[in-house]
């Protein structure tokens, strides 16, 4: 590699850097803002926010690596045009199209990256947040439930206390629960016991115990007292997330595979797919005069990058609800955009023709 392919792939890759940070940036806040809520609203564990926010990143970073990747070689090539270093290039006799094997060697990586978190990665963190979340719901030392303090339960309708916890939090002596539902007050203690899940629901199972039932201020209280009781907690609030999203993507090739299944395999090819057309897109559209506005074309590049990811996302609901058949996929979103890609990365690799000298001799 030359010193000037050497120099062309640190400002590339500076370019692509900062761009990947400042998204990263404003993803992790807005990935923040929302895990946030979902603790507030029971969904997930206190203790568990810093380990799903690192693990929602993850999800979201097949959507957040073609935007910086096309916006920073957009902002790279759009300083070298307009510091006038293109033109010094052009008089050298390098063109444009020296710039291909710069890009290559900074785009390249980036998307295969892209592809390796769509298709494995992604999948994988999604999963491991489900998991975390489903197995810290059967778990009280994962809520936030500690021995000897009273804890509120998810909803705001009543407390629980317990005396001495397991190592594992599941379970537990000296328990008391006091909930509230219809304006009666249900009291149940209990000398031991343990939580399980079972049908879609967490229970705690309950041994020799006593359990008050009633309103307040009314003599109608129902004491009863038991040897092995089952209690059922509030469902914890959950989120509509999509049931595909975590499934391995060769699971999603399998015979008995639904068109929805197949609809997000094809999703998942087709996002490295689109880096790559917006990786050679990247050069033609960054092309600017010295005096253009510095971020005008960084307006058409967010653009066209949202417009071709409503396009995908539009695409697999298409392939999913059976209006596009399965061997179309979305090859007709991406073949017009790498024809695009050829078709303006020949007419930017033109040279101009010099033009003669002015009161030249003749023959």
């Amino acid at each position: 590699m030359t010193t000037l392919q050497r120099y062309l792939v640190r400002q590339l890759a500076a370019g692509i850097a900062a761009s990947v940070l400042v998204l990263l940036l404003v993803s992790l806040g807005g990935v923040f803002a929302d895990l946030v809520s979902e603790v507030a609203r029971g969904r997930i564990p206190a203790p568990l926010l810093f380990s799903q926010l690192g693990l929602r990143i993850v999800v979201f970073l097949p959507l957040v690596l073609p935007l910086a990747l096309f916006i920073g070689l957009i902002l790279a090539i759009g300083r070298l045009y307009r510091d006038s270093e293109m033109a010094v290039l052009a008089a050298l006799g390098q063109g444009p199209r020296q710039l291909l094997a710069p890009i290559a060697v900074v785009g390249l990586p980036v998307v295969v990256l892209v592809g390796l978190v769509s298709l494995w990665l992604g999948p994988l963190a999604e999963r491991v947040a489900r998991q975390s979340i489903d197995d810290a719901h059967r778990s009280f030392l994962v809520v936030g439930l500690d021995a000897g303090r009273f804890v509120g339960l998810p909803g705001g309708n009543g407390v629980v206390f317990v005396g001495e916890l397991s190592p594992d939090g599941r379970q537990f002596r000296r328990l008391f629960v006091q909930r509230e539902r219809d304006g009666r007050v249900d009291v149940v203690t209990a000398v031991e016991g343990e939580m399980f899940v079972a049908e879609g629901g967490r229970f705690l199972r309950l041994r020799d115990g006593f359990r008050a039932e009633g309103v307040p201020g009314r003599a109608d209280f129902r004491l009863q007292r038991f040897e092995v009781n089952e209690l059922r907690l509030p469902d914890v609030e959950s989120r509509n997330r999509d049931p595909l999203a975590g499934r391995p993507s060769l699971a999603l090739l399998a015979a008995d595979a639904t068109p929805r299944a197949r609809a997000e395999f094809h999703y998942r090819i087709g996002v490295p797919l689109f880096a790559l057309a917006l990786l050679l897109l990247a050069l033609p559209l960054a092309h600017s005069p010295p005096r253009q506005a510095r971020y005008g074309r960084l307006i058409v590049a967010v653009l066209a990058y949202v417009f071709g990811m409503n396009l995908l996302v539009l695409g697999k609901a298409w392939l999913g609800a059976g209006q596009v058949p399965e061997w179309a996929g979305l090859w007709w979103l991406h073949l017009p955009l790498f024809l695009l890609a050829v078709v303006l990365l020949v007419r930017e690799g033109r040279m101009p023709a010099p033009r003669p000298a002015a009161g030249g001799a003749t023959a």
